[in-house]
């Protein structure tokens, strides 16, 4: 991204790939200016998800710089931090039988309002291994055939959070309490608040099923979706360092933790900015 302000402010934007995800060189994230936070909500917009690198910053200025997009969230199932409740711990070790993120999804899409956007700081990686991999919905969207495109416009499907995060906590060994997780109907393809642009918005963690049509085919409709998003053309990979972040956008991307590195550690501190309902 070419821009005057950018230039002259001294911050660098390195796209990834022509399709999604770039760098963002120059900025300390807990001392942002008015300027800088603008630069990359502009960064953010244009290229799904963004990547800083050396912020060795604090639990509270993580949350301030997340706040400064929007109402922070908690997340339903997975306790957070220590007095700071809208902080999510994302660790792995020896010890760890599964790790977040491990299939392709958008981050609590069975919410209502679903986040805008996640913000992960990794402070321990391993020496090799443990991406995170992130895909273009707007590109998934956009490589459907005109046919395609027509029969989902205008069609809304089941987004649960139940089945997936009862699971979690069956392998983890985690008593949920009986407890009642969110559940939401959004559009199969939504528009972007911010870019005008159209999405996919369905996810294989999430999304159960397609409603107004047979059960056969809201499956069938639906696996396919799941393999259409995880095409090589619409991603871009990350490779973690000590203190890097990632910030991406959850209503236009999915993401996918690849857990390669066991029993080496990987951990990090998690915000997430709560979004609006999403629209056709």
């Amino acid at each position: 991204m070419s821009d005057p302000i950018a230039a002259a402010s001294g911050i660098l934007i390195r796209p990834l790939t022509p399709t999604i995800g770039a760098e963002v060189l120059g900025v300390d994230l807990a001392d942002l200016t008015d300027a800088e936070f603008a630069l990359i909500q502009q960064a953010l917009t244009e290229h799904q998800v963004i990547f800083f690198r050396d912020q060795d910053i604090s639990v509270d200025a993580l949350k301030a710089f997340g706040a400064r997009f929007g109402t922070l969230d908690v997340h339903p199932n997975d306790p957070g931090l220590e007095g700071h409740p809208e902080v999510m711990m994302i660790h792995a070790d020896e010890k760890s039988k599964r790790v977040a993120g491990e299939m392709w999804h958008s981050d609590v899409s069975c919410s209502n309002e679903p986040p805008m956007g996640s913000i992960l700081r990794m402070f321990q990686v391993p020496e090799s291994g443990g991406d995170t991999l992130f895909a273009s919905m707007y590109a998934a969207y956009e490589a459907l055939s005109e046919r395609m495109k027509v029969m989902l416009d205008g069609l809304t499907a089941m987004h649960d959070g139940g089945p997936y995060y009862r699971a979690v906590n069956q392998i983890i060994g985690r008593d949920d309490g009986g407890r009642s997780y969110p559940t939401a109907v959004h559009p199969v393809v939504r528009t972007h608040p911010a870019s005008g642009r159209k999405c996919l918005y369905v996810n294989s963690m999430f999304t159960t099923q397609i409603l107004g049509v047979p059960v056969a085919e809201s499956d069938a409709l639906l696996a396919f979706l799941f393999d259409h998003v995880k095409n090589p053309q619409f991603q871009c990979r990350f490779r973690w360092e000590q203190h890097s972040v990632a910030f991406w956008d959850n209503r236009c991307s999915q993401h996918y933790a690849v857990w390669d590195y066991f029993p080496h550690v990987r951990s990090g501190y998690r915000v997430t900015v709560r979004g609006e309902q999403p629209l056709a």
